[in-house]
């Protein structure tokens, strides 16, 4: 995995935390948005610890920039923002993991072990802000199937029509199906918005 923070301080502290983890090693490090991608393209690596707030370009930038050379990575936000909207915004712009930099170290290592195994992970500590966040601005809309459900989480973790028939064992047709009638029984517009649907219906919590 690679480590990007601009803070000496904290990389090295991270390095040390990773290195006594079973199956995680971290092998380069970074301290800015094009480190990021930089690494990421000639790495490619499975995991991009990235912090948020980062000289030039914020981590949240950088991300759809480092899956376009490394689409396989998945990206951890490391963050000390516990604001919704930056948590949403780094999950639309495609990361599969937020955790705050007070959080303790096992809640950063099972981060980067849940988003490894292809899975999703949010801060606990952020879960119930979020979810307070989005009952407040809540739209009306009739229950989502189970598959439905599927459907968006896939969508909210970025994956495509065709990665997720093949994840569901279903046509990209029906695949496009679900995702219209998700959209248009939320009455969302945009991947953004079905990201804090996602968020708030507790779909991104990595379980």
């Amino acid at each position: 995995m690679v480590i990007v923070d601009d803070h000496a301080v904290i990389r090295a502290g991270l390095r040390l935390l990773l290195q006594r983890q079973d199956g995680i090693e971290p092998v380069a490090e970074g301290v800015s948005g094009a480190d990021a991608i930089n690494r990421a393209r000639e790495l490619q690596p499975d995991v991009v610890l990235l912090d948020l707030s980062m000289p030039n370009e914020s981590g949240i930038d950088a991300i759809p920039k480092i899956l376009e050379v490394s689409p396989a990575s998945r990206i951890v936000m490391l963050s000390m923002h516990d604001d919704p909207d930056y948590v949403r915004g780094a999950f639309a712009a495609g990361a599969s993991g937020y955790v705050l930099k007070e959080a303790a170290d096992t809640e950063l290592v099972s981060a980067i072990r849940d988003v490894a195994a292809g899975g999703s992970h949010l801060d606990p500590a952020l879960r119930a802000r979020i979810a307070a966040a989005g009952k407040a601005e809540a739209v009306e809309a009739r229950p989502l199937s189970q598959r439905e459900i599927e459907v968006t989480r896939l969508l909210a973790l970025g994956h495509t029509n065709l990665e997720i028939a093949e994840r569901l064992s279903i046509s990209v047709r029906t695949a496009e199906t679900h995702r219209a009638h998700v959209m248009r029984k939320l009455g969302l517009r945009s991947r953004a918005e079905l990201v804090r649907y996602a968020l708030a219906h507790g779909l991104l919590d990595g379980r």
